[in-house]
């Protein structure tokens, strides 16, 4: 099993900027791939940014291309989300997945991952 937990939310003006953290425990060996994925009230759960754990490839969704950028730390099993330029748009849960990689990875879709954290609350106030 792999534990996740993520911290770094809260709220912030539109134009801010704020940095997510997700820390992995247990048997972390096993993670092949990481991301974030977020879901606002009244909306389905949707893909935000993704990166592979040995490589270090990057996926991320349109809309946040330019604004997002997902990095890794190895040594502490932590993902970041470092995200600029917010817009009352991004206001949602943010969840961190981790996949196992059994099969071929689909970095954008939510049953890929195997591992959910609880969630962090965004607000963008505009």
């Amino acid at each position: 099993q792999v534990q996740l937990v993520e911290s770094g939310g809260g709220l912030v003006q539109a134009g801010g900027s704020l940095r997510l953290s997700c820390a992995a425990s247990g048997r972390t060996f096993s993670v092949y791939a990481m991301g974030w994925f977020r879901q606002a009230p009244g909306k389905e759960r949707e893909f935000v940014a993704a990166i592979r754990w040995s490589r270090g490839a990057t996926y991320y969704a349109d809309f946040v291309k330019g604004r997002f950028t997902i990095s890794r730390d190895n040594a502490n099993n932590t993902v970041l989300l470092l995200m600029n330029t917010l817009k009352s748009e991004d206001t949602a849960v943010y969840y961190c997945a981790a996949d196992r990689g059994e099969g071929a990875y689909s970095p954008t879709m939510s049953y890929e991952y195997d591992y959910w954290g609880q969630g962090t609350q965004v607000t963008v106030s505009s």
